[in-house]
């Protein structure tokens, strides 16, 4: 059995040769991030196991891949990038993800988004460097209610460093859950009673959009907007309009509806959004935590291959 890392970065392919035991199954690491799914049937040829960071998996390509089982996505957002459910149907392919590698970074990450949306920083940090020198307002968080919207690992952690800074906790999951210092509601009251407004559901059929416009109306006038989750969740147009007219008093997003961001996009041009380019994941920890984990996948599936 044979295992390829479809679309390296230099720094993943590092990783994958420091972590890669001697009795691993063979991983032909191809270090281009930019393949295109048409090579990927030349570059699958008599590969069992694809591991794949972010390239696209489109069904009529993967039936091109005969040798291809199994495909080890690098995160939990496969959905943005294959079908799963039709790629087993149709292909006998079966999709493995990886979840909570990245738990703390991902946090940290929309923690700090939190606290420069709230502080304007990217705004003032912009005016400086052209020559300006503005001294604006901004929100004090101690004290100020955060609602977490989706409460796994993320959430959690999310929860952990805004008590620790003093904030109250409300909390949404699509299951019941309980957590010491969260208070569990529904998302209306979620909506209407917090400062700021934390995104971290995972995305899929029932969450695409979850955040309609008509929800989005519902978030406390002025309040904040983070989403370190993935930006299919969100109506973007109706969060860049709130935005905009100042209904959302700011944001930070680290996703979006297209990645990259296409230049001149309508969120880039406001002065209340700071933004990132979906690396809330990225420290040296969480991508140790990622590629054995995706190792520990193929060591799985090796052993369970007849």
């Amino acid at each position: 059995m044979r295992a390829a890392f479809v679309d390296a970065n230099a720094s993943l392919a590092d990783v994958m040769r420091r972590l890669h035991r001697a009795d691993d199954l063979p991983v032909a690491i191809h270090e281009d991030p930019d393949i295109t799914p048409d090579a990927l049937p030349g570059l699958l040829a008599g590969v069992q196991i694809a591991i794949d960071d972010h390239t696209h998996f489109p069904v009529d390509v993967v039936k091109r891949c005969p040798d291809l089982r199994h495909i080890v996505f690098l995160g939990t957002g496969a959905r943005s990038y294959m079908d799963p459910e039709a790629l087993e149907a149709e292909c006998g392919v079966k999709i493995h993800i990886i979840k909570g590698y990245g738990d703390t970074a991902v946090a940290e990450m929309a923690f700090a988004l939190m606290w420069a949306a709230a502080r304007g920083i990217g705004a003032m940090h912009h005016s400086i460097v052209g020559g300006g020198w503005p001294r604006t307002d901004g929100m004090q968080l101690t004290g100020k209610t955060v609602g977490i919207i989706g409460f796994g690992g993320i959430g959690a952690e999310m929860a952990r460093l805004c008590t620790g800074a003093g904030m109250k906790v409300l909390a949404w999951n699509r299951t019941p859950k309980s957590h010491p210092g969260v208070t569990f509601t529904d998302i209306d009251t979620l909506l209407a009673g917090s400062d700021v407004v934390s995104l971290h559901l995972l995305l899929n059929d029932e969450t695409r959009g979850f955040l309609d416009a008509a929800r989005l109306a519902r978030m406390r006038p002025g309040s904040l907007f983070i989403n370190t989750a993935r930006g299919a969740i969100v109506d973007e147009p109706a969060l860049t309009a709130a935005l905009r007219e100042g209904r959302i008093g700011a944001a930070g997003l680290d996703v979006f509806l297209e990645e990259p961001l296409p230049a001149g996009h309508a969120l880039s041009a406001l002065p209340n959004v700071v933004l990132t380019s979906h690396s809330a994941f990225r420290t040296p920890e969480a991508t140790d935590n990622l590629i054995d984990a995706a190792l520990v996948h193929c060591r799985r599936i090796v052993s369970n291959a007849p």
